[in-house]
């Protein structure tokens, strides 16, 4: 299940939701299986935190550590 928050500013504009995604729904968002995607979550090697004893992930966050792995990439080359 998504959960999403979002609340007015001081200025009255909506604040982006905020969407918290469970493995399946983020392997399904990065295009990679959820095995690899707990390996990832347990390695550290993407943001991840765990929610009782399951894996959550910001949509946020994962944008951003996409973001990063396409910088790095690109100036490697």
């Amino acid at each position: 299940m998504t959960q999403t928050a979002s609340g007015p500013e001081k200025d009255g504009s909506k604040v982006e939701a905020r969407e918290i995604m469970d493995v399946r729904q983020a392997a399904n968002y990065l295009g990679i299986s959820p095995d690899t995607l707990y390996q990832y979550a347990q390695d550290r090697t993407l943001p991840a935190f765990r929610l009782g004893n399951r894996w959550r992930f910001r949509k946020l966050r994962l944008d951003e550590w996409m973001d990063r792995q396409s910088e790095s990439k690109a100036s490697e080359k």
